[in-house]
């Protein structure tokens, strides 16, 4: 075998390695493309993943702030009470035992047994069963929680009628205020003004009564 011949061979062997290493760098640039396309793909659901967890995440806020206010109001509907029963023109049972005892206001007397039957007190009585006896009402706290009679002192309403100004506004209470629970007071006495500027109830049938007296003067 003469030198030319090993020459040849020698550059086919050549060649060839050239042309593998050619194939193996090709391959390597395929496989690197493939895998990062492949990245790529794997990355996108990732992306929407992320999109809808950032959805999600609104809607469970949007959610949860629908539950807060269902909540809100499934508080308010926590104050609606039922009054079981009457017991005289200022006080109420409500259902599970509690005594509330209506603030800013005071009525007459029907059931201290160290005094007599004040004038209006069963007619106060009557008045405050008619506007609240066996109805829903809510219960509204000013400062005080209790009084010393360990009953629940609070404002009273019917809807949007506020039990507490009207009984006063009738003429079936007097103005009776115990600072700090003042929050309606001034209504309440603009109310007690007005009904006895126009003689009703109390004020036109308790003249003798010292409180009406003593208001009147």
């Amino acid at each position: 075998m003469n030198l030319e011949v090993l020459r040849k061979i020698r550059n086919v062997f050549v060649s060839k390695k050239f042309l593998v290493i050619v194939g193996l760098v090709l391959v390597l640039l395929v496989g690197i493309a493939i895998g990062r396309s492949s990245k790529q793909v794997v990355q996108k659901p990732e992306n929407l993943s992320a999109g809808i967890v950032g959805n999600t995440d609104s809607e469970y806020q949007n959610k949860s702030g629908r539950e807060t206010e269902t909540k809100d109001e499934g508080e308010v509907k926590d104050d609606l009470v039922k009054v079981s029963r009457v017991i005289d023109g200022d006080t109420i049972e409500i259902e599970g035992g509690e005594k509330v005892r209506y603030i800013g206001i005071d009525t007459p007397e029907t059931l201290d047994p160290r005094k007599p039957v004040q004038c209006f007190g069963v007619e106060a009585s009557k008045k405050n069963k008619e506007l609240v006896e066996g109805k829903m009402v809510r219960l509204e706290k000013d400062i005080t929680d209790r009084d010393k009679y360990n009953r629940l002192l609070r404002y009273i309403w019917v809807d949007d009628v506020l039990i507490n100004l009207e009984l006063v506004k009738q003429g079936f209470a007097y103005s009776y205020s115990y600072p700090p629970d003042i929050k309606y007071q001034e209504q309440i006495v603009r109310a007690q003004e007005e009904a006895r500027s126009n003689s009703r109830g109390l004020w036109n049938s308790c003249q003798s009564d010292s409180r009406v007296s003593g208001a009147a003067s």
